[in-house]
């Protein structure tokens, strides 16, 4: 029966022992190994029927341990992709922290700007009094220094002449004349102050009978409240766009002998923000009554009640802006605060939201894409900074080779900006169509060569899921290929929540929605927030609610001396 196998026990014995050796000096050997020489009996002494158990057993022993090995290479291979992703993570978190999201080279420019502050300190250090006065008298075209621009006409200007000193002329002793005069201007700044407004009111009685007129009290922002609009606009304005809390305000209002409490303070922040809801609510109706919108969230840190920790909220923002495409329509950004990132809240935001809306991938936008009155337009920012971390992080070829691709896709954008929405199409499909084509293609033949489980996989798995939002751009001049609009109107948000490090409430953050809409909103329509806020909050009380449309930012023109009231 053995010699069916048609070789001998030492002609086994012999390859079954090189067979051991040669996987004992391979790559594969580890200490998971089993079997060993010395575990083998004499093979010249066993039948047949007890080589053939003998070369199963020894293949079960083989097999298991190729596959601990196997098993082994796995963790070893996925401990490299874990290891990528930290890197990945860590280079994020550190562009986070000491950098901008926008991918700019702005930490080499602020070395430059402190540089270029360093030297003209310096110079201005070394350059003698007398030297100074000659500099800035001498008015002969080979100063090196550029012109002045002069002061904004609107500042109030008071006027200091400076007689001489010499009544008669200091040679002969004749009379002096006026020959002419030089003017110059010092911009000067004087530190803010309040002012107490006594409101009087005459009661005059009539002589014939006993009536009794008097003017009625002038309304005010709050009932019986103490602020007059243009203090609570400072206040709001400083909390809310200028990232002051309140009990920073209190202790810098203290310093110019008014003590007004942080809890005075909040009051009067919760009464503006009631006074204002009617206005945010047509603020909202204009925003949703567009055909295009931006949306994104950013979380805001809440004090949970009880416990003194906090918990996440999230602070959405929804911006209606066309400029882009040339159109008329007046900007504008409404905010909104949820206790958590549920899907339900954007659902119903956009309740009646009908048209494209450009967001990234958040999942909670699905259901309003399945529906059907709404289309997906995603963000190529997204997508480009996917690969630039890694651009950044690992010297990706592939990821270097994307971000160029998306860059030329941004080159054009800046050439048609400004134009209408279809010249825009039109030029998108003669030039950046070829192009994106030209990358799904190249998108894919890489995927193909990457793990599965690498972060360039990822990003460009990403990408190709999405590709087909990422177009809309081409078919529509109206759709722009970033969502930068929202991203930009969270910025204030992002700075505000370093210098409050959390809302005190879910109330707190609703109000935080209201003030950061209107300010936003003046900020993109060109007039300065305080101005607009004292405006508001001087008329609102007593305008009709069935015109609240008339104070919407782009529906006011501030004057210049308006602004400088303040």
């Amino acid at each position: 029966m053995f010699r069916r196998w048609r070789f001998s026990a030492s002609a086994i014995c012999t390859a079954i022992y090189a067979a051991v050796d040669a996987f004992k000096q391979s790559s594969w050997h580890t200490p998971f190994m089993v079997v060993s020489r010395t575990t083998l009996p004499d093979l010249n002494l066993l039948d047949a029927a007890a080589l053939r158990a003998l070369l199963l057993t020894t293949h079960k022993e083989l097999t298991s341990t190729h596959e601990q090995l196997l098993a082994k290479d796995e963790q070893l291979l996925s401990r490299d992709h874990e290891i990528e992703h930290l890197k990945l993570l860590i280079a994020k978190l550190q562009r986070m922290q000491f950098g901008r999201k926008s991918e700019k080279i702005t930490r080499q420019i602020e070395q430059l700007e402190l540089k270029l502050e360093d030297l003209e300190a310096n110079r201005g250090e070394s350059i003698p009094p007398s030297e100074k006065q000659e500099q800035t008298s001498m008015t002969t075209a080979s100063s090196r220094k550029p012109s002045r621009r002069p002061l904004p006409a609107h500042l109030p200007r008071e006027t200091q002449t400076h007689e001489p000193q010499q009544q008669s002329c200091p040679e002969c002793g004749g009379a002096l004349k006026k020959l002419g005069e030089d003017v110059s201007e010092v911009l000067e700044y004087i530190p803010a102050s309040f002012k107490v407004i006594r409101q009087v009111r005459p009661k005059l009685s009539c002589t014939c009978c006993d009536s009794i007129v008097q003017a009625p009290a002038p309304s005010r922002p709050i009932e019986r409240g103490l602020a007059g609009p243009g203090l609570l606009a400072h206040v709001l304005t400083a909390k809310y766009c200028d990232h002051l809390p309140l009990y920073r305000q209190s202790e810098m209002y203290a310093r110019e002998g008014v003590d007004l409490d942080d809890s005075t303070l909040a009051g009067w922040v919760g009464g503006s923000s009631r006074l204002l809801q009617p206005l945010i609510e047509a603020l909202r109706r204009y925003v949703i009554g567009c055909d295009k919108l931006h949306a994104d969230d950013t979380p805001v840190p809440v004090l949970a009640p009880g416990n003194g920790k906090t918990k996440t909220g999230r602070l959405w923002t929804y911006v209606r802006d066309d400029r882009p495409a040339a159109s008329t329509d007046a900007p504008a950004v409404w905010f909104s605060y949820s206790p958590d990132r549920k899907g339900e809240h954007p659902q119903q935001h956009l309740r009646d939201f009908h048209g494209i809306l450009q967001a990234d991938a958040y999942a909670g936008f699905n259901q309003l894409y399945e529906i059907g009155c709404i289309r997906e337009a995603a963000c190529w920012a997204h997508v480009r900074r996917k690969f630039y971390d890694l651009m950044e992080a690992h010297k990706s070829p592939i990821a270097t080779e994307a971000v160029a691709r998306i860059a030329a896709l941004y080159e054009i954008e800046n050439q048609i900006r400004g134009r209408s929405p279809d010249e825009r199409r039109a030029v998108r499909n003669e030039r950046s169509r070829p192009l994106l084509d030209s990358m799904r293609e190249w998108l894919e033949a890489s995927l193909s060569k990457l793990s599965k489980k690498s972060e360039t996989s990822a990003a460009v798995r990403y990408t190709l899921t999405l590709w087909d939002a990422l177009m809309r751009f081409c078919d529509d001049g109206r759709i722009e290929i970033d969502n930068n609009a929202a991203e930009r109107a969270l910025r204030s948000v992002a700075i505000g929540r370093k210098n409050f490090l959390f809302a005190g409430s879910d109330r707190g953050g609703e109000r935080a929605a209201t003030f950061y809409s209107l300010i936003g909103t003046a900020k993109l329509n060109g007039l300065d927030p305080e101005a607009y806020l004292r405006h508001v909050l001087a008329t609102i009380a007593d305008h009709p609610i069935s015109r609240i449309e008339e104070l919407l930012p782009w529906n006011i023109r501030l004057s210049a001396t308006q602004s400088a009231s303040l």
